[in-house]
Parts: C-alpha cells; sequence; structure tokens
C-alpha cells in the first residue's frame, strides 16, 4: 500500500513539474512572438531623437499674420530707424523719446540679429533678472529704458505704451525656441584679456587714424544719412560729442567698449574672425570715450550697493580706494583684485 502511493505521489510530481515547464515554454513563445512584433513595429523602442534646428527669423519672411506680424515689424522699424520713430525726427513732440540721433542698431548691430553685438536673440528667456545698477529685479522693459535713458539720452518709455510693447514683441520673436547653446552664442559681446596697464591715449589716436576714421571721421561725428533718409539717423553715428551716448551709457565705459570693438569693428569683421587684438581694443576704446559727451543727470545714484559697481565706470561715487582716474582709464587688474580680496567678488568690467 504504502509502495503504491509513492508510485502515485511520484507520477503527481511528475506530472506537476510537466506542467510547469510545459507552461512556462509556452509563457517563453507568446512573450518571443509579442516582442518580436512589438520590435519591428518599432513600439518598445523610443523613436530616434529630432535634431533640433534654428534659423534666425526674417523680418520680410518669417512675420506672422496679422496685428501681431504689424507690432513686430513697428518693433523692428523703431530699433532700425530710431530718430524717425521715436527720436528727434519723429513727427510730434510727444513722438521724441530718445534724445539723439542715434539708432538702436548703432550698437545692437544687424537690428540685434549680430552676434557679439548685444544681439536681441534670447535677451527675453534671461528676464527677469537681478541689475546691480538699480539696486533691483529688472525687467526686460527696465533693461531697454537703460538704453532709452543712457544710450539714446533721451526719457523712459511707458511700459504700456505701443513702442515698448512693439520692441519687447520683435525681442521676443527672435527669442522664440532659440536653443540653449544657440543663445549663448548671440549673448554679449566679445570677452577681452584686460591689460594691466593705463589706457594709452596716443596708441588709441593711432589705431583710431588707422582704423575708424574712414566712416567716423577726424572729429568722431561720424556720416548722417541723406536725401530721403535723413531722418533715419546715422550711416555712421557719432563717437562723441552732443549726438552721442551720454557719460552713463555702458559704452563709456572702456571695458565694454573695448569688447564690443574687438567683435564688430572695423564694421564687417566678427567675433569669431577679429581685426584688432586685445590691446589695441582696449586702448582705441579708452581715446573715444576720452571726449566729452552729454552727462546722464543723477549718475550718481547708480548702483546703490557701491560694490557692484563695474570697476571701469569713470564716475563715482565707488566703494575703494582708487581714483576717478584710474577708474576710467585703467590699470583696472589691482582694482579688480582688491574686490575680489575684500569682498570675495570676481569682476570682469
Amino acid at each position: 500500500m504504502k509502495s503504491n502511493m509513492q508510485q502515485i505521489i511520484q507520477q503527481l510530481a511528475g506530472w506537476t513539474v510537466g506542467m510547469i515547464i510545459g507552461l512556462l515554454a509556452a509563457i517563453s513563445l507568446i512573450f518571443f512572438f509579442t516582442w518580436s512584433a512589438v520590435h519591428h513595429a518599432g513600439w518598445l523602442y523610443k523613436a530616434e531623437p529630432v535634431e533640433q534646428s534654428w534659423t534666425l527669423p526674417s523680418i520680410e519672411s518669417d512675420l506672422p499674420e496679422g496685428k501681431e506680424g504689424q507690432q513686430i515689424r513697428y518693433g523692428y522699424l523703431l530699433v532700425s530707424e530710431t530718430p524717425k520713430w521715436m527720436g528727434p525726427k519723429a513727427k510730434s513732440h510727444e513722438l521724441q523719446f530718445a534724445g539723439n540721433n542715434l539708432t538702436c542698431k548703432n550698437c545692437h548691430l544687424d537690428a540685434g540679429t549680430k552676434k557679439g553685438a548685444g544681439s536681441f536673440v534670447g535677451v527675453t528667456n534671461r528676464f527677469p533678472q537681478f541689475r546691480g545698477r538699480e539696486g533691483t529685479m529688472g525687467t526686460i522693459e527696465d533693461r531697454i529704458n537703460g538704453c532709452m535713458e543712457r544710450s539714446m539720452n533721451g526719457t523712459a518709455l511707458s511700459v504700456e505704451s505701443p513702442q515698448m510693447e512693439a520692441i519687447v514683441a520683435y525681442m521676443e520673436w527672435l527669442s522664440k525656441d532659440v536653443p540653449a547653446d544657440v543663445e549663448a552664442q548671440y549673448k554679449g559681446f566679445a570677452k577681452i584679456r584686460i591689460p594691466d596697464v593705463r589706457a594709452d591715449l596716443s596708441f588709441g589716436q593711432e589705431i583710431y587714424q588707422r582704423e575708424c576714421v574712414t566712416c567716423h571721421g577726424t572729429d568722431g561725428q561720424g556720416q548722417a544719412l541723406a536725401g530721403s533718409d535723413s531722418t533715419k539717423g546715422y550711416l555712421y553715428p557719432p563717437l562723441w560729442g552732443g549726438d552721442s551716448y551720454n557719460h552713463g551709457a555702458g559704452m563709456n565705459r572702456i571695458i565694454t567698449a573695448a569688447e564690443f570693438i574687438k567683435g564688430n569693428m572695423p564694421l564687417g569683421v566678427t567675433i569669431d574672425a577679429p581685426r584688432l587684438s586685445d590691446e589695441e581694443a582696449f586702448h582705441v576704446a579708452a581715446y573715444i570715450d576720452s571726449f566729452d559727451r552729454p552727462l546722464k543727470p543723477e549718475a550718481e545714484q547708480d548702483f546703490p550697493d557701491k560694490k557692484l559697481k563695474p570697476v571701469s565706470t569713470p564716475y563715482g561715487p565707488w566703494d575703494d580706494p582708487f581714483t576717478a582716474e584710474q577708474h576710467k582709464y585703467g590699470p583696472f587688474p589691482p582694482i579688480i583684485a582688491y574686490y575680489e580680496k575684500e569682498y570675495g567678488l570676481k569682476k570682469d568690467k
């Protein structure tokens, strides 16, 4: 009896093992055929990533239709023909916000689309941001008004004004869907190695006579547009004097001016293929900024925290022991070293 029971148990165990093996085999076959079908259909694999492509939009062919496109085009005209639309050549006094006949594109070359020239491409993606000059978080509108009051030597635009809204719309259009790596290529100016010397104005004058005088003239007053274009400003802008940027503008800091010059001047060079050396750009910038220009009212109120003031800001007060002469013409590395030692601040302009 016991022997029969053992035989039965052994048979049951064998059947059970067989059933398990068969079941596993069936599951494996089902999985294999299912996986094959899915694999060939491409379902288990992520689609191949589509390479991002971005091209600079054209004001002639890529504007959206309707009011949006009209507003963007108006913004483009404001930065390209500033005196005509919101400067001294505007039809009515109420539209004369800019105080000189420069255009925004005299610095933001190619209407803000040139690399290394303070491009507008991607700029709205970086705001709001802390602004040391004002000591607050600033909007893109604040940044535009900084240019209006300094580079354009004029008055601020209302945030709700058609002019401000159009300029912002133009910048946003240029900034739409820009990949981060592309945006970085357009941002700001060229970087230079700051010479550890006082700027040499005589050497700067030599460079100016060699590289700049053809366009900007020996007197630095540039060449105004003529005829039907006479309301649109300058072919080549004045670099000093009453119709140039005021002393509170970023271009009146010779490190900033040198960075702009390095990547853009003489007209036609690029940030990737400059013509002047760092030293040449530095000295000619100092020569240009050595001349008189309009004074911005209340400039001493800039940078409530004086420690944040760029070392090359040529007007006081400052939070350091260096002279006004050294803040204007250098050498700057000792000032930079002072702020790093005393305050842990690393400055590059």
